[in-house]
Order: C-alpha cells, then sequence, then structure tokens
C-alpha cells in the first residue's frame, strides 16, 4: 500500500472540492415520471374539460338568433339557441341538435361545419343554394344541388393549366378558388398557369419502393412562378369571358396565397351587387405595387382605378381585406399604411381621386366587419388605439365615412372577439384576457349590452393549481420601444431557486411568438414544460404585425435578424427583474419559422443560448416558397460574383459558430417547409464537424409538433441539458399509466 503525504494545502483544496461536489450533488434537480405527468396535465387535453361557460361555434342564424355550443360542468357540451330581440335562451337537446323543431335542416347543416359536396370532392356553394361548383380533370364543372345533373364549365384546362387551382407551392388542395356573384349567374375564377414552374419532391417511407409525391413549388429567384389568367364564367349557358389584361403574379394583398385562411376564399375580389362587374386587385411578384381594377363581367374589359406603391410591402388588413368598392354611391373604400398606422381612406370610384381620410392617429383598422351604405358608417375591428391598453387587443369601433363619429363600441379593457349578425343589427362579443377567462355578451350597434350569453367558470382549472401566464412588458433591442409578451413559471415557484429560461419563439413577420390575446387555458406546452423547472417566455419582438408600419418592416430584407436582438434584451432584463431567472442558462425552441429562429439563435449568439431546439425551420428562404422570401425578403438579386442577397440569412452560414447542445427535427414528407431547410443545416454542422442532433420524423407533414413523441423529447432535451437533470425514460405523453 503506498502512502503519500499531503501538504494542508492540498488537503483544503481537496476538502472544498469534496464540498462542492457534494453540494452540487445536494442541488441537483431530480425529475421523475410523476412530475412528467404533473406537466402532463397542463396541456390542451387536460385543462380544456376544465372550463366551462364558453361560446364556441356560434353561428348567426335566420331571425337574428345565434346557435352555439357550450361546454358543460359535467362532460359533454350542449346546443344554446337565443333570440337577441325576444331575450329568449333555449337549450337544445345534443342528441338532435333541433331544438325542438326551432332550426330547419339547412340551419342543422350550418351549425355542423366541415360538410362536403357530392362525391365527398370539395364544391363551393352558389348564393342561392342551387348550384354548386368543382374540379374535374382540371377544369370547372357545376352540379344542380337538386337534380344531381353535372355541366361543364370550361373545356381546355390542362395538367398544370388548370381553372380554379388552388396550389401555392406551399399549401395546395383540390377545392376549387372562385367566387360565385350575388345572383349566382357567374363565377370569377382563374386558370392558372404553373407549366414551366419548378416542381418540388419528396418521397415516403416504405417497406419497398417508396412513393414519390411531385407538385409545382416555385422558389424565390425562379425566373417562372405561378401566374393568373383572370376570367368570368356564365354558368346558364355556359360561357368563359377572358379578362382583357396580361396574367397577374400568383399573390394577394393579405397573405402568401390568393386564399387566406380566414374563411373568405378568394381574396381581394368582390363583386357589384348587380352582378354586372368584379373589382380586384392586382399584386406585383414583391408585393410594392397594388393596382385597383375593375372588369366589365360580359365583356372582359378591364379598368384600372388606384394604384399604391410601397417601399417594403404592402398589406391589406389583420386577417381580412379591408378595400370595398360602393357602386352605388361610385366610392372607394381603401387601406393604406403610408401614415405608418394601417388606416382607411375614400375615393373616387369613377376618377381614382382620394376624396377624405376615414380614420385617423395611432391605432390600427384590423378589419372592416360592415359598410352601412345608407347611414354612411363603417363598423371595424381596430387595435393599438386604446392609449393604456395592450395594443394587440382587439376592440370594435364605428366611424362615418367622412371621418367622424368614430365611437368603441367594446368598452372593456380586454380582447374582443366580434361576430357581427348579418343584418347588422347585433354583434357577438366576447371578451377575454391571457389571464382573465372569457365573458360573451350581444350587444346593439351602438355597443350597449343587451344579454350576457356565458360567464367562463375556471373553478375546476383552478382547483388542480393551474395559474395564468404573466403578461410582461419589456423594452425592445433601442431600449425605448415596449415590447409585450408572456411570462409562464412553475406553479410551485420557489423565489429562492434559480430557473433556466426558456423562449418559445415565433419571429414573424406574419404574425408573433404570443399569437392571439384571448384567454386559453393552454398555449401549446408553455406552462407544461414550465412545471418541469424552467421559467418560459413569448415575446413579440420588433418585426411582428399590428404595430405601426415602421415596427412591422423592422428587419425587411434581413430575414436572418429573427426579433432576436429583442428577445436577448427582453431577457437579460426580465432576469435583472426577476432573481429567480437563471440568464447563464437560456434556452430556446420554435417550429417553422420559430425553427428558422431558434437555430439562427444558437448561431448568431452562441454564448447566450446554451440549448435550442429547432422543428421544420425554414432555415433558407431560397429552399422556401417563392411568395414569403419575396414579400419579407423582397426580390433575389445576383452579383456579378455569383453571390446572392438572400445568403446572408441563410442558417447554415453560420452554423460552424454553434457551441451549445442543438437539437434539429423535421418530417420527412413536410410539404409546406421541405425537409431539405434543415438538411442544409445539417451538412454545413458536419463540415464544421460540430456536434448536435437530429429528429427526423418519417412521412410526417408540416405540423408535428404537437405530436406526444416530440413533444416528450422537447422536455427530454431541455431538462437534460439546460436544467442538468436525467428526464424519465421513455415517458409516454398520453399513455396508460
Amino acid at each position: 500500500m503506498c502512502k503519500t503525504r499531503l501538504g494542508g494545502y492540498a488537503i483544503l483544496t481537496m476538502a472544498i472540492a469534496l464540498f462542492s461536489l457534494s453540494a452540487a450533488a445536494q442541488q441537483a434537480p431530480t425529475v421523475t415520471a410523476a412530475d412528467y405527468a404533473r406537466a402532463e396535465k397542463f396541456l390542451r387535453e387536460s385543462v380544456i374539460p376544465l372550463v366551462s361557460g364558453v361560446v364556441t361555434q356560434p353561428v348567426w342564424l335566420s331571425g337574428e338568433r345565434i346557435g352555439y355550443r357550450s361546454p358543460a360542468r359535467g362532460g359533454g357540451s350542449q346546443f344554446i339557441l337565443v333570440d337577441p330581440s325576444k331575450g329568449t335562451r333555449v337549450v337544445c337537446s345534443p342528441e338532435t341538435d333541433r331544438c325542438g323543431g326551432a332550426l330547419d335542416p339547412r340551419e342543422v347543416s350550418r351549425l355542423m361545419p366541415g360538410q362536403r359536396g357530392g362525391g365527398g370532392r370539395p364544391e363551393s356553394i352558389s348564393p342561392d343554394g342551387k348550384k354548386a361548383a368543382f374540379i374535374r380533370g382540371f377544369n370547372l364543372w357545376m352540379r344542380d344541388v337538386a337534380t344531381g345533373r353535372e355541366t361543364q364549365l370550361t373545356s381546355d384546362g390542362q395538367k398544370d393549366f388548370g381553372y380554379a387551382t388552388d396550389n401555392a407551392g406551399w399549401v395546395r388542395s383540390d377545392r376549387p378558388v372562385m367566387v360565385w356573384s350575388p345572383d349566382s349567374r357567374r363565377i370569377a375564377t382563374f386558370q392558372q398557369d404553373e407549366r414551366n414552374v419548378g416542381d418540388m419532391y419528396l418521397v415516403t417511407t416504405k417497406v419497398g419502393h417508396p412513393e414519390l409525391q411531385a407538385w409545382k413549388y416555385p422558389l424565390p429567384g425562379d425566373s417562372v412562378i405561378a401566374m393568373i389568367q383572370r376570367v368570368v364564367i356564365d354558368v346558364d349557358a355556359p360561357r368563359v369571358t377572358r379578362l382583357q389584361m396580361p396574367p397577374d403574379a400568383h399573390r394577394s394583398t393579405l397573405c402568401d396565397h390568393v386564399v387566406c385562411r380566414n374563411g373568405e376564399g378568394w381574396t381581394d375580389v368582390q363583386w357589384y351587387p348587380d352582378a354586372s362587374h368584379v373589382a380586384f386587385v392586382s399584386t406585383s411578384r414583391d408585393h410594392k405595387h397594388e393596382v385597383l381594377r375593375v372588369a366589365d363581367a360580359s365583356t372582359g374589359a378591364v379598368r384600372d382605378v388606384l394604384r399604391e406603391d410601397v417601399a417594403t410591402q404592402y398589406e391589406s388588413g389583420n386577417g381580412a381585406v379591408n378595400w370595398r368598392v360602393l357602386p352605388a354611391s361610385n366610392e372607394v373604400i381603401w387601406f393604406s399604411e403610408r401614415d405608418d398606422w394601417g388606416q382607411l381612406y375614400l375615393y373616387d370610384l369613377g376618377t381614382g381621386q382620394q376624396k377624405n381620410k376615414i380614420t385617423n392617429g395611432e391605432g390600427n383598422v384590423g378589419q372592416i366587419r360592415r359598410v352601412d351604405e345608407k347611414s354612411r358608417t363603417i363598423y371595424f375591428v381596430g387595435n393599438a388605439k386604446e392609449r393604456g391598453r395592450d395594443p394587440y387587443f382587439r376592440d370594435f369601433y364605428k366611424i362615418r365615412m367622412d371621418g367622424t363619429g368614430l365611437a368603441l363600441l367594446t368598452p372593456e379593457d380586454a380582447d374582443h372577439d366580434i361576430s357581427l349578425a348579418p343584418s347588422g343589427q347585433y354583434f357577438l362579443d366576447s371578451y377575454s384576457r391571457p389571464e382573465v377567462p372569457p365573458v360573451t355578451v350581444v350587444r346593439d350597434l351602438d355597443g350597449k349590452r343587451l344579454t350576457t350569453l356565458e360567464t367562463a367558470d375556471i373553478s375546476r382549472l383552478t382547483a388542480t393549481g393551474w395559474k395564468p401566464p404573466m403578461p410582461i412588458t419589456v423594452k425592445a433591442r433601442d431600449g425605448k420601444t415596449d415590447l409585450y409578451g408572456l411570462m409562464y413559471a412553475p406553479t410551485n415557484l420557489d423565489r429562492s431557486r434559480k430557473y433556466p429560461i426558456v423562449n418559445h419563439i415565433y419571429p414573424g413577420p406574419q404574425t408573433g411568438s404570443v399569437g392571439g390575446r384571448s384567454f386559453s387555458p393552454a398555449r401549446g406546452d408553455a406552462q407544461a414544460l414550465a412545471e418541469l423547472g424552467f421559467v418560459v417566455v413569448e415575446i413579440d419582438g420588433m418585426g411582428t404585425p399590428w404595430r405601426s408600419k415602421s415596427f412591422h418592416d423592422a428587419y425587411y430584407a434581413k430575414m436572418g435578424d429573427n426579433t432576436l436582438p429583442d428577445q436577448v434584451a427582453a431577457m437579460k432584463e426580465l432576469a435583472q427583474r426577476f432573481p429567480y431567472i437563471d440568464i447563464n442558462r437560456a434556452g430556446i425552441y420554435g417550429h417553422s419559422g420559430g425553427g428558422f429562429a431558434a437555430a439562427d439563435a444558437m448561431f448568431r449568439y452562441p454564448d447566450f443560448f446554451k440549448v435550442g431546439i429547432s422543428e421544420a425551420g425554414n432555415h433558407d428562404q431560397r429552399e422556401y416558397e417563392d411568395d414569403w422570401g419575396e414579400r419579407y425578403q423582397g426580390l433575389l438579386t445576383r452579383a456579378p460574383d455569383g453571390s446572392d442577397s438572400y445568403a446572408p440569412e441563410a442558417n447554415q452560414i453560420n452554423a460552424k459558430n454553434l457551441k451549445g447542445k442543438l437539437l434539429l427535427a423535421h418530417g420527412t414528407t413536410d410539404d409546406n417547409v421541405p425537409p431539405y431547410n434543415t438538411l442544409l443545416v445539417v451538412n454545413e454542422l458536419i463540415r464544421a464537424n460540430k456536434d448536435f442532433d437530429l429528429l427526423l420524423l418519417p412521412n410526417r407533414a408540416h405540423g408535428f409538433g404537437n405530436e406526444p413523441y416530440m413533444v416528450r423529447r422537447r422536455w427530454d432535451y431541455f431538462v437534460k441539458n439546460l436544467l442538468g437533470a436525467e428526464p424519465p425514460k421513455e415517458y409516454q405523453i398520453g399513455g396508460a399509466r
């Protein structure tokens, strides 16, 4: 046995080291399957059933009645029919949904959305309910609803040059894109030319030969993109009239498709009430030039009414287009952000000259909901107009077309979700905040509350220990601009501890990390993750919408910014304000655009972010659909040396900077953001000899982020690499225990 003499200093050093190891062992967090089970109870599937007294699926019916479903305390839901004019409220049979004969079968079908047409195909039903249009063999057909008789409306459609085609590259379906005239005799649609557009390819994973998916998917910088040739179809003849104009780029004023996610169908198209003319807006490929046009539906002659040119990108509202033609008075309501806010302007429909500005001051017109031409009153949803309120809260207003008489119709300091009756006599108002559950009322058009439909009951939810997220206000990168967000802390928060901080990011530019400001008992898995020992934040940085135009354009043409300077500044400020936040253990995760931002954060801020999870990221806009990059980055330009304007913003360029732990995840059949985006980053990480983790989910499309396996792997990654604990092995979310 060999003995070694140790000096006093060496003994002291060893003692300190042993004490430190012992203390660290004592302080090391332990995360068990029971902890995961507790966190799981904060996911949507667990908390939604604990909330009652809310209005879901509201539908306005004949006689200005409202039908809706409301979760019952004992489970299930009840169907309720309300007549505001009579002040009656009837709870109907959930088995029949017939309310004792108060509803006819057509109204029952309206209360059960998701119905498809004959043969299970998607159809567009005419206003009179007698006709249904659909696509067959690249042509548009019509079915008589009563008899089932089918009529072919077009005959020259062909592959990649079909009628009413719904394909934006990143999203596609077999539904027809079209707008019926009010008298159900005409259809406005287009023939979409994709014959020389580049293809996208994906293959399935299976035993044996894989199946190839191939479709038209234009990319930024392509010499050819999808173009639409506008037509009007007289369905009784039938007869096709082509509009006398060059083809338009496949673009809209609102989103990166001609069909936006607002239930309105084809945006930027409006028929005259007598179906004699159809108005529409032509948007340039880069979204910088807009032309309002009117076409004669009989001859196809086209007249330009007005034009707007912008330096960055034009959009016509928040979730809905805000321009309207008013043939009866020969006027146009037009939307513009030319004074840095989204305002309404009145133009002469004949001359295209501006008559007056309708709205003024700070704040935006988000959505026009009704134009009362007789009283010359506009009803609209707006935001950021009420000082002292969260600028993302939606309110409802009315104003006269001459710009006078602006009135707030929703006085509560909350986010107001509005549903207007078809006649315009009443509106449904469900108001709430992220931390305050909803109250749903019916008001008249002066804002007077007529009846309260529901007041949410969250007593069963709070009995479980649930707590809402904390609304936060922090400063942006400039130290001056206010940013707004939410912070999630463990419900058993111990203020004497130090918690890692995790940023759940979606950078925009078409939305933000927080999303809507209405109440929700679960926003993804943010609170569930916090329960495992983290502080989770969601912050809407500069470059996100619904603020001023200059705020929204903060990183136009610099997509790699991803609001990250704001996220870092805000997280540091929160750590100073809340001592239990450990800013030295910062993580980040996100999906899609958030996946782009999360990997970007790990590469551009490698000393700040220690752990990142990037899911389905569009890491290089040259490898993503044309309309996204060309709208927010601008048209791709190439220099004489072969470099291009998109390259500096691509994540793989900076992959060599990685220092922390990074998990990349992607579905192998993602037809929105093709998986090659992530593989480009993987290739550069390999080239740079960097360690990283990769999760490919076979045969998954874009929306795998809430899949239980992905959620569990996300929790595991942060628990192990940021919290410093060993996660329970292969915990199964939603499994039998």
